[in-house]
C-alpha cells in the first residue's frame, strides 16, 4: 500500500466519488514534480499513488481533476499541500466535495 492514500466522498449526494483523476506531486528546487497518480475507484479511494522506494521527507501536493465534470460544481480541481516529516507514517488525505465547496483533513 502507498504510504500516501487518499479517499474522495460527494457530501451533497452521501456517496463515494469515483472516476476523478488524481495526480500526485512533491516540491523539488524545480517546483513540483509529479510522483504518482490515480483514478478513484467504486469506493473514492486510490491506494496506490505512491511506491515507498520513492517516498522522502518533503512538501506534497494531491491534485484532483474533473471536478466540475464530476458534480456541476463551481470547482474544475483542487489541489492540496502538505507536509511529510516522517517517512515511517501513513499519510491519508480525503477531500470531501460539494458542488460549491470542499475540505480536507488529515485522515488516519
Amino acid at each position: 500500500m502507498s504510504p500516501i492514500t487518499t479517499h474522495v466522498l460527494d457530501t451533497a449526494n452521501g456517496t463515494p466519488a469515483a472516476n476523478l483523476r488524481v495526480v500526485l506531486e512533491r516540491r523539488t528546487d524545480d517546483g513540483f514534480v509529479s510522483v504518482g497518480e490515480g483514478v478513484t475507484n467504486s469506493d473514492g479511494r486510490v491506494a496506490d499513488l505512491l511506491t515507498k522506494a520513492t517516498f522522502v521527507v518533503g512538501t506534497y501536493r494531491i491534485c484532483f481533476f474533473g471536478l466540475s465534470d464530476y458534480n456541476d460544481g463551481f470547482y474544475p480541481e483542487a489541489r492540496i499541500c502538505f507536509l511529510v516529516n516522517d517517512i515511517s507514517a501513513h499519510y491519508h488525505v480525503p477531500l470531501l466535495l460539494s458542488p460549491y465547496g470542499y475540505s480536507t483533513y488529515r485522515g488516519s
